[in-house]
């Protein structure tokens, strides 16, 4: 149980421990540590089939999966991918997974093929994990073993099976995030990474046997933290498959009817759900404890949410290297547009690019003390000069810039890099502007972020076409696609603009900061 009962900040920082075993695993702590007669999960998939899943179900097919791993030949060390929408299997692959001591890579639906092959062969995955629908999209050369996720194979696997016994330490989590340049780069984590995923404690205060629900995806640290996170304190997860894209009445309905009362959800999907202008009356919710993350959180997202639901939305912020580092708090006056104040245990500063203080109202880097907390990352996959140069000094520097006021609030002031925040997502340019030159009518692509008043952010294109080739919407058109199906269906530009040429320095790079502020500006002017 994680309600915590602070009354004050300040008394949640002072009576705060980290508390690391020696030896620690995720799937005995979030899984095997319950009574089999538990209810676990109540899942509804998009066809309304609903089942109700106990602890004893996911212990006995997690223990089955981690079997058909061995006879695979999955050993201590080995990254097992997955491609496979969120169902009760899943999770217990996740959890079969850390019992055999291989590292989980699980990878989105969304993704293109390009975005697939790239995480498979930087991984050097044993094998990969799929379901009959997404099977055809794999390059079975890519991996050693294809395994089909259903009631079959689970069949052969053994009813029992002694857990690999892991440190704290070893490694357990690979997730892949895009920067500036380069391809997506892999983020190592340890099993005690997940002991740090304290805002579950803190900001949504857990109850024993509540119903939690989160709305992120099981690829990226914002989906599957609020997985295991409510479930090493008792929560039934409030599972609901989606069969394309988010729709918020399905949304709404779907928590209405199950009462789910504690929720993880993304400013997109709020602002999606604003669009709904009697969704308090339309699907009344029980709701006592809502939160959200991924993207900064408008005031006016707040405002909604509370005249709908009587619910103030508790913001918190984090990557996939370290989260959460700031966070809003029950226990904390809320001010509307603020990502609230540094996590209890985390030690967060706001520095110049000297890593020196800065004063107060005055923009800097959101920075964390490295090695500080149970969630620091091993490092990049394979990827030691990175590695060292990004984790191993004294501060870790998130790219986030923000200024803190009187009462210690953070306020985020933006990038202080070139990566897009679209929807929850994060993208590198480099990425989708790679994208777009492998199509033969594109000379140049400069990738940036442009203000959307649903997704906050889109991607955007600008795009200089070869010779023989004239601008069209066709084209236009032809030229998303291209890049949706290759990369991801979340990184493709939703705007793109054909133009003569590019801004760059003397040295000939893009200067993408022009681009940006030329879409801010339209923006304010309203075009």
């Amino acid at each position: 149980m994680a309600t915590t009962g602070f009354s004050s900040y300040e008394e949640a920082c002072a009576q705060h421990r980290w508390i690391v075993p020696e030896r620690y695993n995720i799937a005995h702590d979030v899984c095997d540590k319950h009574p089999p007669g538990k209810l676990a999960m109540i899942h509804e998939d998009f066809r309304g089939d609903v089942r109700e899943v106990l602890w004893g179900e996911l212990q006995e097919k997690s223990n089955r999966f981690a079997s058909v791993l061995r006879t695979a030949g999955v050993e201590r060390g080995d990254r097992v991918a997955m491609l496979l929408p969120p169902t009760p299997e899943t999770a217990a692959a996740f959890f079969g997974t850390w019992k055999c001591g291989a590292l989980l890579l699980s990878m989105s639906v969304l993704y293109g093929d390009e975005g697939i092959r790239h995480r498979l062969t930087d991984s050097r995955a044993r094998v990969l994990v799929t379901d009959a629908e997404n099977a055809g999209r794999i390059d079975q050369a890519l991996v050693e073993r294809v395994l089909i996720l259903d009631d079959d194979l689970l069949a052969t696997g053994a009813q029992q099976f002694e857990p690999v016994d892991t440190a704290a330490e070893d490694p357990a989590q690979l997730y892949y995030t895009s920067g500036t340049t380069g391809l997506a780069k892999g983020i190592v984590h340890a099993h005690r990474y997940l002991l740090a995923h304290e805002e579950f404690r803190y900001c949504h205060e857990v109850r024993d046997g509540e119903r939690f629900h989160g709305m992120g995806e099981w690829a990226w640290a914002a989906g599957i933290a609020p997985l295991l996170g409510p479930w090493r304190y008792g929560a039934v997860q409030c599972v609901y498959r989606r069969e394309g894209g988010f729709d918020p009445h399905r949304q709404l309905d779907f928590l209405s009817r199950h009462e789910v009362t504690n929720v993880f959800t993304t400013p997109t999907a709020m602002r999606s759900m604003m669009t709904i202008a009697d969704a308090g009356d339309r699907y009344p919710q029980r709701f006592r404890r809502v939160c959200s993350a991924g993207e900064p959180l408008n005031p006016e997202a707040i405002r909604w949410f509370r005249e709908q639901y009587g619910v103030t939305v508790l913001d918190y912020y984090g990557l996939s290297e370290s989260y959460p580092l700031v966070a809003n708090y029950p226990f904390m006056e809320v001010r509307e547009g603020s990502m609230g104040k540094p996590m209890p245990g985390w030690d967060v500063r706001i520095l110049d690019e000297d890593e020196q203080p800065v004063g107060q109202g005055e923009r800097g880097e959101i920075c964390l003390r490295a090695r500080s907390n149970p969630h620091y990352p091993l490092g990049y996959w394979e990827k030691p000069e990175a590695s060292e140069e990004t984790f191993g000094g004294e501060w870790f520097h998130t790219k986030d810039a923000a200024s803190q006021d009187a009462e210690g609030y953070y306020w985020y002031e933006g990038r202080a890099d070139d990566v897009i925040i679209a929807a929850g997502y994060r993208i590198g340019p480099f990425e989708v502007e790679s994208v777009c030159l492998e199509h033969p009518a594109v000379a140049e692509a400069a990738v940036v972020a442009s203000p959307d008043e649903r997704r906050g952010m889109v991607v955007k294109a600008f795009v200089v076409l070869a010779a023989g080739h004239d601008p069209s919407d066709a084209l236009a058109d032809e030229l998303r696609a291209f890049v949706r199906d290759r990369l991801s269906a979340y990184a493709y530009p939703r705007k793109l603009e054909f133009v003569d040429g590019l801004p760059k320095t003397l040295t000939g790079k893009i200067r993408r900061i022009e681009l940006r502020q030329l879409e801010a500006e339209r923006a304010r002017a309203g075009g």
